[in-house]
């Protein structure tokens, strides 16, 4: 019984320091949670919980598409279509008719499309000033979900922040400088070439990100920010959006100065998301002549 005993704290312990490694040291990918079990419903909703969309503050309007789906146990098996109801939530700070506007507040889900759609909203930038000092937030829910089967709405907003930018043009190759400071306080440079792509208004993604290279990790290289007038913003974001490793500027912003086309910023990578247990990223990206 004392040798039974002892094994199983031996393997406790084992358990305990692979653990340990695991998150210091390995690349978490993300999973996509399972259905609880076959007897629930259906749920319709937006793909996402946030978005941040970009348009430059120049009186027009610009029309976005935000994915719909339908998820659920028994999902496979309906085969008629299914209408979605969206509502404005009352604790959006974006003004409906100055901020945003909605062309439909309808959507309709069908077998022959998957479950799939795109909700249009309208970002409206007549009479704004850009930069605010506060991007205003609208959120949308699906109030009903009517038709075929067991389908019901998740309940859930999909956050939208209206991002109101100066014209922006980030494009290009870049001499990255980077100050790397790992778990344990220690600090290493590390130098590289970037290209920088624009992939939206605003929106832009590295090649890089980490002091991993593109090749090591894999999935979508590089990591997403916005320019908002010279203001560099990092929106959290999974690593490569493949990883459990949270991608973060923490709130600290970076900058463009719009005399060199300097960029600098400062972000992080943490593992879990929340903690402490992070690698800190300062890095300046100088234009290539």
């Amino acid at each position: 019984m004392k040798t039974t005993i002892k094994f199983i704290m031996l393997l406790a312990l084992s358990v305990t320091t692979l653990t340990s490694c695991f998150i210091e040291d390995v690349l978490v990918e993300t999973t996509e949670p399972s259905a609880a079990n076959e007897d629930g419903a259906n749920l319709a909703s937006f793909a996402v919980a946030s978005k941040t969309l970009g348009a430059i503050a120049n009186g027009d309007e610009y029309v976005f598409d935000l994915k719909m789906e339908l998820k659920g146990p028994t999902s496979k098996e309906l085969t008629g279509d299914v209408t979605l109801t969206v509502g404005v939530d009352p604790s959006s700070s974006a003004i409906e008719g100055y901020h945003f506007k909605l062309a439909t507040t309808t959507m309709t889900l069908s077998k022959s499309n998957n479950y799939l759609g795109f909700f249009p909203i309208t970002m409206l930038s007549e009479g704004i000033v850009a930069p605010l000092a506060v991007a205003p937030v609208v959120k949308l829910v699906v109030t009903d979900a009517s038709g075929t089967g067991n389908v019901l709405n998740n309940g859930k907003p999909i956050a939208i922040t209206l991002n109101y930018l100066c014209f922006s043009n980030l494009s290009g190759t870049y001499d990255a400088e980077m100050v790397y400071t790992a778990y344990d306080g220690s600090t290493s440079n590390i130098n590289y070439t970037d290209v920088i792509t624009e992939t939206g208004v605003g929106e832009y993604r590295t090649s890089r990100v980490g002091h991993w290279t593109a090749a090591a990790l894999g999935y979508t290289p590089g990591f997403t920010f916005y320019d908002v007038c010279n203001e560099i913003t990092i929106p959290g974001q999974n690593l490569v959006d493949a990883y459990g490793n949270w991608v973060d500027d923490l709130g600290v912003r970076g900058s463009v100065n719009p005399d060199t086309g300097v960029i600098t910023v400062r972000y992080s990578i943490c593992y879990p998301q929340g903690t402490d247990n992070c690698r800190y990223y300062d890095t300046k990206y100088t234009p290539k002549n």
